[in-house]
Protein backbone atom coordinates (compact mmCIF):
# COMPACT_ATOMS: atom_id res chain seq x y z
CA UNK A 1 0.00 0.00 0.00
CA UNK A 2 2.91 2.47 0.17
CA UNK A 3 2.58 3.50 -3.39
CA UNK A 4 -1.09 4.57 -2.66
CA UNK A 5 0.10 6.55 0.19
CA UNK A 6 3.16 8.19 -1.81
CA UNK A 7 0.30 8.99 -4.30
CA UNK A 8 -2.14 10.33 -1.69
CA UNK A 9 0.09 12.31 0.17
CA UNK A 10 1.55 14.09 -2.51
CA UNK A 11 -1.82 15.42 -3.87
CA UNK A 12 -1.17 18.95 -4.55
CA UNK A 13 -3.42 21.42 -2.89
CA UNK A 14 -5.53 24.74 -3.66
CA UNK A 15 -4.94 25.67 -7.51
CA UNK A 16 -3.37 21.82 -8.73
CA UNK A 17 -6.31 20.29 -7.20
CA UNK A 18 -9.24 22.53 -8.15
CA UNK A 19 -7.31 22.20 -12.02
CA UNK A 20 -6.94 18.82 -11.94
CA UNK A 21 -9.14 16.81 -8.87
CA UNK A 22 -12.60 17.83 -9.23
CA UNK A 23 -12.94 18.01 -13.97
CA UNK A 24 -11.54 14.47 -13.24
CA UNK A 25 -14.42 13.59 -10.33
CA UNK A 26 -16.40 15.04 -12.51
CA UNK A 27 -15.45 12.91 -15.69
CA UNK A 28 -15.54 10.17 -13.71
CA UNK A 29 -18.96 10.40 -12.25
CA UNK A 30 -20.57 11.22 -15.63
CA UNK A 31 -18.78 7.87 -17.18
CA UNK A 32 -20.42 6.09 -14.36
CA UNK A 33 -23.54 7.14 -14.63
CA UNK A 34 -23.64 6.38 -17.93
CA UNK A 35 -22.08 3.11 -17.94
CA UNK A 36 -22.69 1.42 -14.56
CA UNK A 37 -19.31 -0.44 -13.89
CA UNK A 38 -17.89 2.13 -12.69
CA UNK A 39 -17.88 2.44 -8.48
CA UNK A 40 -18.70 6.15 -8.11
CA UNK A 41 -19.83 5.91 -4.95
CA UNK A 42 -16.40 4.56 -3.97
CA UNK A 43 -15.21 7.74 -6.22
CA UNK A 44 -17.36 10.23 -4.48
CA UNK A 45 -15.85 9.20 -0.66
CA UNK A 46 -12.43 8.76 -1.70
CA UNK A 47 -12.56 12.18 -3.03
CA UNK A 48 -14.06 13.43 0.49
CA UNK A 49 -11.38 12.13 2.55
CA UNK A 50 -8.77 13.57 0.20
CA UNK A 51 -11.30 16.95 0.83
CA UNK A 52 -10.61 16.91 4.77
CA UNK A 53 -6.90 16.61 4.36
CA UNK A 54 -6.83 20.07 1.99
CA UNK A 55 -6.57 23.66 3.17
CA UNK A 56 -8.47 24.50 0.10
CA UNK A 57 -11.48 26.62 1.50
CA UNK A 58 -15.28 24.88 0.86
CA UNK A 59 -13.29 21.40 -0.35
CA UNK A 60 -15.85 19.78 1.16
CA UNK A 61 -18.73 21.62 -0.73
CA UNK A 62 -16.93 21.30 -3.91
CA UNK A 63 -16.62 17.48 -3.93
CA UNK A 64 -20.75 17.61 -2.62
CA UNK A 65 -21.71 19.77 -6.29
CA UNK A 66 -19.05 18.26 -8.36
CA UNK A 67 -20.06 14.73 -7.61
CA UNK A 68 -24.38 15.55 -7.67
CA UNK A 69 -23.79 17.48 -10.78
CA UNK A 70 -21.80 15.25 -12.78
CA UNK A 71 -24.59 12.12 -11.45
CA UNK A 72 -27.50 14.57 -12.56
CA UNK A 73 -26.11 15.47 -16.22
CA UNK A 74 -24.90 11.43 -16.61
CA UNK A 75 -28.54 10.23 -15.20
CA UNK A 76 -29.91 12.65 -17.83
CA UNK A 77 -28.04 11.68 -20.72
CA UNK A 78 -28.72 8.34 -19.80
CA UNK A 79 -32.46 9.07 -19.66
CA UNK A 80 -32.68 11.42 -22.91
CA UNK A 81 -30.49 8.28 -25.18
CA UNK A 82 -33.38 5.44 -23.23
CA UNK A 83 -36.21 7.49 -24.88
CA UNK A 84 -34.81 8.04 -28.22
CA UNK A 85 -34.12 3.86 -27.98
CA UNK A 86 -38.06 3.66 -26.60
CA UNK A 87 -39.07 6.40 -30.02
CA UNK A 88 -37.63 4.07 -32.14
CA UNK A 89 -38.46 1.31 -34.30
CA UNK A 90 -35.02 -0.19 -33.80
CA UNK A 91 -34.57 0.45 -30.64
CA UNK A 92 -30.91 1.27 -29.30
CA UNK A 93 -28.04 0.21 -27.81
CA UNK A 94 -28.39 2.34 -24.97
CA UNK A 95 -31.78 1.05 -24.31
CA UNK A 96 -30.25 -2.45 -24.50
CA UNK A 97 -27.96 -1.88 -22.12
CA UNK A 98 -30.29 -0.61 -19.71
CA UNK A 99 -32.91 -3.85 -19.85
CA UNK A 100 -29.80 -5.57 -19.60
CA UNK A 101 -29.12 -4.76 -16.21
CA UNK A 102 -32.89 -4.18 -15.36
CA UNK A 103 -33.13 -8.18 -14.45
CA UNK A 104 -37.36 -9.04 -15.07
CA UNK A 105 -38.25 -9.28 -11.07
CA UNK A 106 -36.51 -6.18 -10.05
CA UNK A 107 -38.05 -4.07 -13.02
CA UNK A 108 -41.38 -5.63 -11.32
CA UNK A 109 -40.72 -4.36 -8.23
CA UNK A 110 -39.38 -0.78 -9.48
CA UNK A 111 -42.71 -0.40 -12.01
CA UNK A 112 -45.02 -0.86 -8.66
CA UNK A 113 -43.12 1.45 -6.44
CA UNK A 114 -43.32 3.98 -9.19
CA UNK A 115 -46.48 3.30 -9.15
CA UNK A 116 -47.33 3.92 -5.43
CA UNK A 117 -45.03 6.62 -5.09
CA UNK A 118 -44.62 8.16 -7.59
CA UNK A 119 -40.86 10.55 -8.03
CA UNK A 120 -40.71 9.51 -4.21
CA UNK A 121 -38.98 6.49 -5.51
CA UNK A 122 -36.17 7.64 -7.85
CA UNK A 123 -34.26 9.62 -4.29
CA UNK A 124 -34.26 6.14 -2.93
CA UNK A 125 -33.67 3.96 -6.28
CA UNK A 126 -30.05 6.74 -5.88
CA UNK A 127 -29.83 5.11 -2.21
CA UNK A 128 -30.43 1.43 -2.90
CA UNK A 129 -27.12 -0.55 -4.24
CA UNK A 130 -28.69 -1.45 -8.02
CA UNK A 131 -31.76 0.12 -7.70
CA UNK A 132 -31.36 3.27 -10.09
CA UNK A 133 -31.27 1.34 -13.21
CA UNK A 134 -34.14 -0.64 -12.85
CA UNK A 135 -36.40 2.52 -11.47
CA UNK A 136 -35.12 4.50 -14.14
CA UNK A 137 -36.59 1.86 -16.60
CA UNK A 138 -39.41 1.33 -15.27
CA UNK A 139 -39.77 5.65 -15.82
CA UNK A 140 -39.11 4.87 -20.00
CA UNK A 141 -41.79 2.05 -19.63
CA UNK A 142 -43.95 4.87 -18.66
CA UNK A 143 -43.11 7.63 -20.44
CA UNK A 144 -42.04 9.79 -18.55
CA UNK A 145 -41.01 12.99 -19.76
CA UNK A 146 -37.47 14.53 -19.52
CA UNK A 147 -38.78 17.32 -17.42
CA UNK A 148 -40.72 15.12 -15.00
CA UNK A 149 -37.54 12.55 -14.56
CA UNK A 150 -35.57 15.66 -14.29
CA UNK A 151 -37.56 16.62 -11.16
CA UNK A 152 -37.15 13.91 -9.51
CA UNK A 153 -33.49 13.08 -10.10
CA UNK A 154 -32.06 15.67 -8.83
CA UNK A 155 -33.00 15.66 -5.57
CA UNK A 156 -32.15 11.89 -5.39
CA UNK A 157 -28.29 12.82 -6.67
CA UNK A 158 -28.14 14.95 -4.12
CA UNK A 159 -28.87 12.70 -1.41
CA UNK A 160 -26.96 10.13 -2.85
CA UNK A 161 -23.55 12.30 -2.83
CA UNK A 162 -24.16 13.34 0.60
CA UNK A 163 -24.48 9.83 1.65
CA UNK A 164 -21.07 8.51 0.13
CA UNK A 165 -19.58 11.65 1.36
CA UNK A 166 -20.74 11.14 4.47
CA UNK A 167 -19.32 7.56 4.72
CA UNK A 168 -15.58 9.49 3.43
CA UNK A 169 -15.92 11.24 6.11
CA UNK A 170 -16.09 8.66 8.74
CA UNK A 171 -13.23 6.71 6.77
CA UNK A 172 -11.62 9.78 6.83
CA UNK A 173 -11.90 11.21 10.53
CA UNK A 174 -10.93 6.97 11.37
CA UNK A 175 -7.52 7.14 10.63
CA UNK A 176 -4.84 10.25 10.29
CA UNK A 177 -3.15 9.22 6.87
CA UNK A 178 -5.30 9.95 4.18
CA UNK A 179 -4.23 6.78 1.99
CA UNK A 180 -5.46 4.79 5.41
CA UNK A 181 -9.23 6.91 4.93
CA UNK A 182 -9.48 6.09 1.09
CA UNK A 183 -8.52 2.52 1.41
CA UNK A 184 -11.08 2.52 4.38
CA UNK A 185 -13.35 4.23 1.85
CA UNK A 186 -13.37 2.43 -1.09
CA UNK A 187 -13.63 -0.87 1.42
CA UNK A 188 -16.71 0.35 3.10
CA UNK A 189 -18.39 1.67 -0.38
CA UNK A 190 -17.62 -1.85 -1.81
CA UNK A 191 -19.26 -3.83 1.29
CA UNK A 192 -22.54 -1.60 1.45
CA UNK A 193 -22.92 -1.84 -2.68
CA UNK A 194 -22.02 -5.59 -2.69
CA UNK A 195 -23.77 -7.12 0.62
CA UNK A 196 -27.67 -6.91 -1.37
CA UNK A 197 -26.48 -8.54 -3.86
CA UNK A 198 -24.23 -11.50 -1.96
CA UNK A 199 -27.54 -11.75 0.07
CA UNK A 200 -30.13 -12.30 -2.66
CA UNK A 201 -27.53 -14.84 -4.24
CA UNK A 202 -27.38 -16.54 -0.97
CA UNK A 203 -31.10 -16.86 -0.42
CA UNK A 204 -31.54 -18.23 -4.46
CA UNK A 205 -31.10 -21.55 -3.77
CA UNK A 206 -33.24 -21.81 -0.42
CA UNK A 207 -36.05 -20.54 -2.04
CA UNK A 208 -35.48 -23.26 -5.25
Amino acid sequence: MSWLGATVTSIPTAPAQQAFGYPSLFLLVLIGALVPVLPTGALVSSAAVVAMHQTLPFSMLLVFATASLAAFCGDLTLYWLGRRGVGSKNGSRWLEAIRSRAPEDRLQQAQDRLAEHDVAVLVLSRLVPAGRIPVMLACLLAEWPLRRFARGNFPACLAWAVTYQLIGVLSGALFSKPWEGVAAAIALTVLVSGAPSVWRRMRGPAKA
